[in-house]
């Protein structure tokens, strides 16, 4: 554990932050098997951010591990996620965000297989989770994106929509991410997203 460059509170208490964020999420089966990572800015602008390879739900304090702006490991040996460039987008692109969740849900994977560029939310009550939400009579658009296992070309492709994502967005067939500007906002629309995905899955079940 490299906490040299920062005191070593904030670094602690962002793994605690991850482990908690892993749990609940595990619990809502959004992160099964090894699947999904976390993330928080650390206070010098470097990340903590969940281990390639963990079980969320599982996780250690050796379960996370430190990277710089760009997602290099801090400590030699360390193995980010691949999609580690995926949370330093975000944060490169919204200096607010404080917090980064990516989640495999069933809901989620399933929507997004079904066709289209983009989910379509209205008429929910929840929808108001999300920044800038103040109606249940808004329509939130949650982008969808092809998937790609070269994760830097996947991050090219996603860029130019990243300003206008209130909600976050959804990697087809893969699952979702969204931040906010502290893990309990994260968390917060995390929720409020799946939520929402449920309930479009189940209607479309019952057409």
């Amino acid at each position: 554990m490299d906490e040299t460059a920062f005191p070593a509170g904030a670094y602690c208490h962002a793994v605690d932050r991850i482990i908690a964020a892993g749990r609940r999420m595990d619990r809502f089966g959004w992160v099964p098997a090894t699947a999904g990572n976390i993330s928080i800015r650390l206070p010098d602008g470097t990340l903590a951010i969940t281990r390639s390879g963990g079980h969320k739900g599982l996780l250690g304090v050796d379960g996370v591990i430190r990277v710089d702006a760009t997602g290099r490991p801090c400590t030699p040996g360390d193995r980010p996620s691949a999609e580690t460039l995926l949370h330093c987008q975000i944060y490169a692109h919204d200096a607010t965000a404080g917090a980064v969740l990516h989640g495999h849900s069933v809901a989620s994977t399933v929507l997004s297989m079904a066709g289209g560029d983009a989910l379509a939310l209205e008429g929910y009550e929840v929808q108001k989770v999300f920044a800038g939400q103040d109606t249940h009579a808004a329509r939130v658009h949650v982008p969808i994106f092809d998937n790609d296992q070269d994760i830097a070309r996947l991050s090219h492709v996603v860029a130019p929509h990243l300003a206008g994502m209130c909600a976050g967005y959804i990697i087809r067939g893969h699952g979702v991410y969204v931040w906010g500007a502290d893990m309990d906002v994260a968390l917060a629309r995390l929720e409020g997203l799946e939520f929402l995905l449920a309930c479009e899955l189940e209607r479309r079940k019952a057409r």
